[in-house]
């Protein structure tokens, strides 16, 4: 809301304040400086304040408040004295408020920086983590307007209030004064704090998902008078998964005499039912739904999932439309999964919620599925129904305009009935947080992702979200660095979900291959290969093998320690009387089965040929518990790659104690593949997921750099000084030496380089620096191309210069456009490129490859987010396809890849340390055997963008 008219005009309305919040108990609320036109509301929210919290506020009674105490409380400069309200449904249920004051504790204006702050929430929302986020808004605030220190006086008695000061995670001093005890609370965020505020969003935003998918009643908004529609279609699935709580029908078209309709309570409206209900399913034209909102909101429904299209993805006019949607339904309260969704599932049996669309109810299960595209959702389904997975949870977001797969992330990760999560994805609202929640999750239990919508510029409409200017091949390096498993396709989704679902993790990169075919064999051999693991030799049974020679061969197989996973191929087999056997499925699958429950905890994959019968009975559950298997010994760690290049040093021994998603197969099953790719890729993923998951157990560490080559306030203040006091929001190109000497101060020395706009300027540069040299043009159309002969090398005297210099501009031009400098040579050694820029929407990203063709037509470059730690500057360079070349390809010499890992962490050290450096490019990076040279370097400064990661708790606005 904006302020009126006679608000200080020094200050505007701080409308980037304004937030909403998801409180402890899952219900949101909103955050808002409080402005002249709330003089009613705040007296109305005082007026419900007990006389006890009052006394608490100010230290004696005071039941009401005077005109002059609502001028003070209402009127606000928003930098020495602010004041934020949290409101639901537009009143007021909680007011925080800050003085700035002097040493003395008397106001004051700027620069004091400290402030004396008091809180007072409304006792019927005591409880609701309400004070702990409007401590976060108010701390921000603070800081924006320079103030570093919060005081404040709490009665001894007010344990709660201490208990948010104390709890918050920051720096703080307490004294006992007066009979009041006396808070100090630095503001500066402190690692604590921040794992606070994480720990509070993520259970705050798994309740808000909870409340959504284990509702105690649910109410079907739109169910049609007649059979058929939408309506009706939610209502009967409701039904027929047995839905545990209270479910009403409600159309304000049903006749006044309706009771029910399938049995159903018949309502017109949410207010004619008499108990609460917690979840709408709203499926009403878009033109109706502000009122179906609206009639939830006023009488306490907590969620909703809105089935109705024409929103963002009928343009601007729909777009504009889901933002009051979503605006409307903050306001109760309320999350949405929605618009334009396919429903929800959840079959817990304690819940079996089933408001969804979907034809082909899942089996329950221990697979949770995010979809944003109901047909996605519709085919997944579909393809697990068909595969005899089941879910614990199914979620068809739509447009996503509210709850999105980072909530489902925050759910899933404390979900004991979901072990593996699988999202399909066509956008990221907010990919830092997707990251940070992705690494957590992915620390307990698979996540596997397929992203959609992967070319820029086909962003599906109503989402909003930033553009990434990073090609899709980054963003999937950086979802691996983060533990996703990053996919192509649904169908690899599948494949990968069923083996991560029901089969242990494998230990290393090892794989049996046995079956009754020697070129199915083969073909899973070749697999193998391309993915990147270790098979053995193919095991051939014969056709004549019967399913008691697959289950010997399988039990030998798991309890050989020279192997860490066993494919099994399978066609029919020849009977007795020489004929082809395929419809005995059971019987191979019971074999199987049995050598499988009693062998070392290794996953099995399937792949088989026309067996009837032996994939359903693969993923049937077995009648016998299985027994609980030994751990497997973990072999050496190799990180698959899809190459069959020299694999250069492993940055680092793993952890040796074994990592394992399902306990074992669960209940028997075992995943059956109809092509050898197909399951050895899903196993591969399996191998990948698993080494991550040994290194995330030891994770790296971001190095202190504890001697002088590092001056951070130096150039935080050289950063002021190139920016200047109104810096251009396009940016800044650093001059070379500007560029030198800003390196330079995080110990990154790049060679100089000295201009030689003619002949004799480049002898009198060569004499200063020394010979040999290089004359090489910085002309952009021929920078760093040594193939269009622009560059010359070891230049050994004055002849060989000028002759070079006359050469160099007779073939391309001259001296005014080749724009020749001259450098001193570096020792030989292999070039390479690091660079590190600020995306919109993954963050700061650190890149490294082979200067020149591997990286510029390849692609082959590496990817981790910044911060980098010393595994992930390991990790980097030995990534790339051309890695070997750094560890002494063909008989050369390794190179100092320790000096190389050094100077990526100093740059990812540079860019975390100062958002200013949006750009950095080190090209070329000759890494000679001892050492290495920075021959070129360009920097680029701009404003800081905003890191609404670091920031206090707030929802997407959209």
């Amino acid at each position: 809301m904006q302020p009126a008219p006679e608000q200080s005009p020094h200050h505007a309305y701080p409308d980037h304040w304004e937030a909403d919040v998801v409180l402890r108990d899952g219900g949101t609320a909103r955050i808002r400086p409080i402005t002249t036109d709330d003089a009613e509301r705040l007296v109305s929210f005082y007026e419900q304040v007990s006389d006890e919290s009052k006394y608490y506020r100010f230290f004696a009674p005071y039941p009401r408040l005077s005109d002059r105490d609502v001028h003070r409380f209402t009127h606000h400069d928003y930098v020495d004295r602010v004041g934020l309200a949290v409101t639901v449904g537009g009143e007021f249920i909680a007011t925080v408020r800050y003085d700035r004051i002097d040493e003395r504790g008397r106001p004051a204006s700027a620069p004091a920086d400290q402030a004396e702050v008091a809180f007072l929430v409304q006792d019927a929302h005591q409880g609701r983590g309400v004070a702990s986020a409007l401590l976060e808004h108010i701390a921000a605030v603070a800081r924006e307007r320079g103030i570093r220190r919060f005081a404040a006086e709490v009665l001894p008695a007010n344990n709660k209030m201490i208990k948010v000061f104390r709890d918050a995670g920051y720096t703080q001093q307490r004294s006992f004064e007066d009979g009041s005890v006396h808070l100090t609370l630095d503001l500066e965020p402190t690692a604590e704090s921040l794992a606070v505020q994480r720990g509070r969003e993520q259970r705050a935003e798994a309740r808000s998902v909870q409340r959504l998918l284990a509702p105690g009643s649910v109410a079907v908004i739109g169910v049609g008078r007649t059979p058929g529609g939408v309506g009706r279609t939610v209502l009967r699935n409701l039904l027929g998964a047995g839905f545990t709580g209270r479910t009403y029908a409600v159309n304000r078209a049903f006749a006044a005499d309706r009771a029910t309709v399938d049995g159903v309570p018949a309502h017109r409206s949410i207010g004619e039912i008499e108990e609460p209900v917690d979840l709408a399913v709203v499926a009403v034209p878009a033109d109706r739904v502000p009122e179906a909102v609206a009639d939830c909101g006023e009488h306490g429904v907590q969620g909703l999932v809105v089935l109705s299209a024409g929103y963002a993805e009928w343009g601007a006019e729909g777009r504009e439309r889901q933002r009051e949607l979503v605006r409307q339904a903050r306001s109760y309260g309320m999350r949405i999964i929605g618009p334009n969704a396919f429903g929800v599932i959840n079959n817990a049996e304690t819940v079996r919620l089933n408001a969804s669309l979907a034809p082909e109810p899942p089996a329950p299960g221990r697979i949770g599925l995010f979809t944003q595209s109901g047909a996605i959702g519709i085919a997944l389904l579909s393809g697990l129904y068909r595969r005899g997975a089941g879910l614990s949870t199914f979620i068809s977001a739509g447009n996503r305009a509210d709850i999105s797969g980072n909530d489902f992330l925050q759910y899933w990760y404390e979900d004991p009935d979901t072990d593996v999560a699988l999202l399909y994805l066509e956008s990221l609202g907010n990919p830092r947080k997707f990251t940070r929640l992705a690494r957590r999750t992915a620390a307990m239990k698979p996540v596997v992702v397929v992203k959609g919508a992967r070319h820029s510029g086909s962003t599906p409409p109503g989402h909003a979200v930033p553009i990434s200017r990073i090609p899709d091949a980054t963003v999937s390096a950086l979802m691996r660095q983060a533990g996703v498993i990053r996919v192509d396709t649904v169908t690899e989704m599948v494949d990968a979900g069923l083996l991560l679902a029901d089969q242990p993790l494998p230990a290393g990169p090892r794989v049996a291959i046995l079956g009754n075919s020697e070129s199915l064999g083969l073909l899973t051999y070749d697999a193998c290969l391309a993915e990147g693991l270790r098979p053995r030799p193919p095991l051939d049974l014969t056709t004549a093998a019967t399913p008691q020679d697959f289950r010997n061969a399988l039990a030998e197989a798991l309890a050989d320690d020279g192997c860490d996973s066993v494919v099994v191929t399978a066609i029919p087999w020849v009977g007795e009387d020489g004929e082809a056997e395929s419809g005995d499925g059971e019987v191979l699958a019971a074999a199987l089965h049995t050598a499988a429950a009693a062998g070392p905890a290794k996953p099995v994959a399937v792949v088989h040929v026309e067996i009837g019968g032996l994939a359903e009975a693969l993923a049937a559950a077995t009648s016998t518990v299985a027994q609980p298997r030994p751990p497997a010994q973990p072999a050496p760690a190799v990180s698959p790659t899809r190459t069959s290049a020299t694999t250069p040093p492993d940055p680092g021994p793993a952890p040796t104690t074994p990592v394992t998603g399902a306990p074992g197969p669960r209940n028997g099953r075992i995943p059956a593949y109809p092509a050898a790719e197909r399951a050895v890729r899903a196993l591969a993923e399996a191998v990948r997921y698993a080494q991550w998951r040994r290194q995330a157990a030891a994770p790296g560490k971001v190095p202190e750099f504890l001697d002088d080559t590092i001056d951070e306030p130096g150039t935080a203040g050289l950063i002021d000084t190139l920016l200047g006091p109104d810096p251009d929001p396009r940016g800044l190109q650093l001059a070379p030496d500007q560029a030198r000497e800003l390196l330079g101060r995080y110990g990154i020395t790049v060679r100089p380089t000295l201009p030689a706009p003619d002949p004799e300027a480049a002898v009198v540069a060569a004499a200063r620096l020394g010979y040999p040299v290089a004359l090489k043009t910085t002309a952009p159309h021929l920078r760093h191309r040594a193939d269009l002969g622009g560059v010359r090398l070891d230049l050994a005297n004055e002849t060989a210069l000028r002759r070079a210099y006359g050469e160099l501009t007779d073939l391309l031009g001259k001296p005014a456009e080749l724009q020749p400098v001259v450098q001193a040579m570096a020792p030989r050694g292999v070039d390479t490129v690091v660079r590190a820029t600020i995306d919109p929407a993954a963050g700061a990203v650190l890149s490294f490859g082979l200067a020149g063709a591997p990286s510029e037509l390849l692609g082959d470059t590496a990817h981790r987010l910044v911060p980098a730690t010393d595994r992930d500057a390991a990790e980097l360079i030995r990534s790339i396809r051309a890695a070997p070349v750094l560890f002494g390809w063909r008989g050369a010499a390794p190179v100092d890849t320790a000096s190389l890992e050094e100077l990526l962490l100093r740059v990812s050290r540079l860019v975390d340390d100062h958002p200013e450096v949006v750009s950095i490019a080190l090209e070329p990076v000759v890494v000679a055997t001892q050492g290495l040279t920075v021959l070129g370097a360009s920097v680029r400064l701009s404003p800081p963008p905003a890191r609404t990661d670091l920031g206090p708790r707030r929802l997407p606005n959209y």
